[in-house]
């Protein structure tokens, strides 16, 4: 389809002053495309110049695919061109003759318009920088560079910064720019030499784009958004940017690198350096810090201009004027800012495309994103629009009413009445979508709180956690919301003491004190937390990063599977630039799952039971995820795995699939030489020794204290010969051993065996030796014997350290464990969950179904209580110093009308279940 027909198809209604374009045009084309031409050239007599001045380029322009007018207008521009200054120029005027045209007759959507304008800045840009690099090159001024260097500008590279980074510039836009060369693609000897190179191309990149000649200018051009650039020539080496940014960068440098993108030159070099700032730009926390940030850069911008106050469409600045189009950049580019470290995908350049990013993960509501969206567009349309008129580079609104009434007639508008309401309507309700944003108020902040509080409180101030004034002037908005909450706690002094807990322990307060300012809901979940226990508010105060992944969309969702968990953790790990870093990213995602497990079980979502499960389901997830990257590592140095591989087995509470918050691992790996002799890497070793420092790196991993804390402690006791065997065994081993060798609380241990990790052949062969192993040792004489020895030794050991003690006693969970795997060795059963083994157990008459049913109860309960003190980090349970909020959520737990109940019904049971496992092996003696 012709250019002509794809307008006069679509054409708009216009009613302007028609105006006079010379007779260049005159019964060229239909009466409809006359009527645009007109309309186009009364309204905007820059268009009406360009039109006289491209008119034969125009005709030619009508007659083609609209698509390829502009491409073809662009790739045409020559590098080695002896009038470079002019052809751009020319090819300016008409890319805005044939844009402005598409654009006012309504056929082209906002995004290809300025999508088009960006376009002529990027090649424009390319061209220019190449022609002046390729000079440098062949006078010999860029040292070793040649002819094949010209193409990536010898490593230059021109950054779009702004409108023009995300495809969004205006008709009368200034192009912000930074420039950047690559140093290590040169000799250090050099250096000096070639950045006075690049500076003095820089400025002759600019002068092309933006003197002012008799056929006008490209682009006006702004090179102030590089580092310190008072101080800093116009070019800069990536490295010294890189430092700079480093040491110094601020939120709004954040924000516009949020935009940025290479445009010009080495465009590699460019987005590796982009790629190399993402740890600036993108915080792995939620950095609701930025939103003060952002209010008080538009406080700025606004006291600066002079646009506070009421709205008034006389002259209002539709760019940053209140409810203008920065306010709507502002609010994406800050929301962006909080959690695109958590979110890759949140991260568009674009303005709309981010909004609806922001939707799609719960960031802002649907509903929120498509108003600000529309209200986005007409915004530009108004701002194209005031432009197009002059090709001036104005946002402000027209001040006479004449001049409205022609402002009216280019956005169709039937009268300049109906364009003002529209406009007032929409800025009004662009600055209530977005102000709440940047300046939350608290409604209930005027309550009054008691005179002792207050008083308490100021105390506060000289806490580490409020050194600075601007967490001071946070936390001041907040006190009243904080001590509100502690106040309505049951116990008000109690709940202070621990919050008093957290901040001294909370080495800066910046970050948390603007989270809570954004999100008042989490101060409820924050003050249940400290109302609860004086161990989790420390822990929080160590570890506040957690309660990001609240706000995270899925935190409240039903819990995945291992696979999932699994799957999700290797993206992390795979993100990771090396292998510290890849353990650092495996404990941050450990400490968000395992505070969401906790979070869930405090507020009552889930069980106990359920959390039992989902600690082990996190550590299986952990364990799975990280042994390959650490086989990997190891491989790099000493070859892959010989033979069929290792597994990890979990033993213990991991095997059994039941956890608590505080559990450590029980572990032990078994490998499969399948005839190897040694692997074949650049420093192989044999067998033995590969397995056993390939399991000492995988321990390592897991409880190395790195910047994040560990992962969890491991214990490999249970692994055949227990201290003083190898830390990995050889299947053919482990066989042998667990059949000859092993005494019968390894047979036991060995109910629990399953593996989580590693090679899944090595794992199936385990699985198989283990049945075998229980079938055989089933029918063993001193299996009672040994176990009766076995609780006595524990009793001596490990007694009861009072009558809460969930874990170790007669009659408690390890006593019950004890019987219960009995059972299952009797069985030859490979049932590995304490309640299934109990059951195993009434098959071989070891107890009675009505006993197994009592102690799988007494088993629940005490699991309930050791699950409560792990979740608390209480380490010996005494009733008498918990607090209010801890005795409620133990009381929930347990289903107990008072802890005086609890505690007798806790003597009842434990001594019940003791009697009825002395019986069971008494009577099988």
């Amino acid at each position: 389809m012709s250019f002509a027909n794809y307008i006069t198809r679509e054409i708009r209604a216009f009613d302007p002053e028609l105006g006079k374009i010379g007779g260049e045009l005159a019964g060229e084309f239909s009466s409809e495309t006359r009527r645009l031409l007109y309309g186009a050239a009364g309204s905007s007599p820059y268009l009406a110049t360009l039109m006289c001045k491209h008119a034969e380029w125009l005709s030619w322009a009508f007659t083609q695919d609209p698509d390829q007018v502009l491409p073809q207008l662009l790739a045409a521009l020559d590098p080695q061109s002896q009038n470079l200054m002019r052809d751009l120029r020319i090819a300016k005027g008409r890319v805005a003759l044939f844009t402005g045209l598409a654009d006012l007759a309504g056929v082209w959507p906002l995004e290809k318009v300025t999508t088009a304008l960006t376009q002529l800045a990027d090649r424009a840009l390319d061209v220019a920088l190449q022609q002046l690099v390729a000079a440098d090159i062949r006078r010999k001024f860029l040292p070793d560079r040649t002819e094949a260097d010209v193409p990536n500008a010898a490593g230059m590279v021109v950054l779009a910064m702004g409108k023009m980074g995300a495809f969004e510039l205006n008709y009368s836009s200034d192009i912000d720019l930074i420039c950047l060369f690559d140093a290590s693609q040169y000799d250090p000897d050099v250096h000096n030499e070639v950045r006075s190179r690049f500076i003095k191309i820089t400025r002759m990149v600019t002068k092309i784009m933006q003197e002012n000649t008799a056929d006008g200018y490209v682009f006006r051009t702004d090179l102030r958004l590089r580092p310190d650039a008072s101080v800093t020539p116009v070019c800069l080496a990536m490295e010294v940017a890189e430092r700079y940014y480093e040491s110094v960068g601020r939120t709004w440098e954040r924000a516009a690198f949020i935009k940025a993108r290479a445009c010009a030159g080495d465009i590699a070099a460019g987005e590796k350096f982009l790629q190399r700032m993402a740890p600036f730009v993108w915080r792995r926390h939620l950095d609701f810090a930025a939103v003060q940030d952002a209010n008080d850069m538009r406080g700025r911008i606004r006291d600066h201009k002079g646009l506070n106050g009421a709205i008034v469409l006389e002259n209002h600045n539709m760019k940053l004027g209140q409810g203008g189009i920065r306010e709507i950049e502002f609010f994406t580019q800050t929301r962006q800012l909080i959690a695109g470290g958590r979110d890759a995908s949140l991260r568009s350049r674009e303005t709309v495309a981010g909004l609806h990013a922001l939707a799609q993960k719960g960031w802002i509501n649907t509903d929120e994103a498509t108003r600000l969206t529309d209200h986005y567009r007409a915004h530009r349309e108004i701002e194209h629009r005031l432009q197009v008129f002059r090709d001036a580079q104005t946002h402000n609104l027209p001040k006479s009413a004449e001049e409205f009434e022609r402002l009216a007639c280019l956005t169709g508008h039937d009268t300049a009445q109906d364009l003002r309401l529209d406009l007032m309507d929409r800025l009004e309700k662009v600055a209530t979508l977005t102000e709440p944003f940047f300046a939350p108020k608290h409604d209930d902040a005027a309550m009054t709180i008691s005179s002792e509080m207050a008083e308490r409180t100021e105390r506060w101030l000289a806490m580490p956690a409020l050194r600075s004034d601007r967490a001071t002037q946070i936390f001041q908005r907040l006190r009243p919301l904080i001590l509100q909450r502690l106040e309505r706690a049951d116990d008000p002094s109690e709940a202070m003491g621990h919050f008093e807990t957290f901040l001294q322990g909370l080495p800066a307060g910046v970050q948390l004190f603007s989270l809570f300012d954004s999100n008042t809901q989490l101060l409820d979940l924050f003050v249940d937390i400290c109302t609860t226990s004086h161990g989790l508010a420390h822990y929080l105060s160590q570890n506040a990063s957690v309660l990001d992944s609240v706000l995270d969309g899925g935190f409240f969702e039903p819990w995945p599977d291992v696979a999932s968990l699994q799957k999700q953790l290797t993206r992390q790990l795979g993100r990771a630039k090396d292998y510290e870093l890849m353990l650092d990213a495996a404990r941050r995602w450990r400490k968000d799952w395992h505070f969401r497990i906790g979070v869930h079980h405090l507020r009552g979502i889930i069980t106990a039971n359920d959390a039992a499960s989902q600690y082990a389901d996190l550590a299986e997830a952990i364990l799975g995820a990280l042994w390959p990257f650490v086989a990997d590592q190891f491989a790099q140095r000493h070859g892959d795995q010989p033979g069929k591989g290792a597994a990890v087995l979990a033993m213990g509470s991991l095997g059994a699939g039941r956890l608590n918050a505080q559990s450590d691992l029980d572990l032990i790996v078994v490998y499969d030489a399948d005839g190897a002799d040694a692997s074949d890497g650049p420093r192989p070793l044999s067998v033995r020794p590969y397995y056993a420092r390939l399991t000492q790196a995988f321990i390592t991993a897991i409880t190395a204290p790195t910047g994040e804390g560990r992962l969890y402690e491991v214990d490999m006791r249970l692994r055949p010969s227990g201290r003083q065997g190898p830390v990995a065994t050889s299947l053919l081993g482990f066989q042998s051993y667990q059949i000859d060798e092993a005494w019968t609380w390894e047979h036991l241990a060995l109910t629990r065996a399953r593996a989580v990790a590693g090679a899944t052949e090595v794992g199936q062969g385990v699985e198989e030796i283990r049945a075998e192993v229980l079938k055989a040792k089933s029918p063993g004489e001193t299996v009672i014997a040994d176990v009766q020895d076995m609780r006595r030794r524990l009793a001596e050991a490990k007694p009861a350290r009072n009558q809460w003690d969930g874990k170790s006693g007669a009659g408690r969970m390890m006593d019950i464990e004890l019987v219960a795997q009995t059972g299952a060795v009797l069985a030859a059963s490979t049932e590995s969950l304490t309640q299934s083994q109990l059951q195993v157990g009434v098959g071989t008459g070891l107890i009675s179904e009505e006993n197994a049913v009592e102690l799988a109860k007494t088993y629940e309960l005490l699991s309930k209580v050791n699950a409560f003190s792990r979740l608390l980090a209480i380490d010996d349970l005494d009733v008498n110093t918990l607090g209010q909020g801890a005795q409620e959520f133990l009381m929930r737990e347990t289903g107990a009308q008072s802890m005086q109940d609890l505690g007798a019904n806790l003597l009842e049971k434990t001594v019940r279940a003791a009697k009825i496992i002395d019986q069971a092996l008494d009577e099988r003696l």
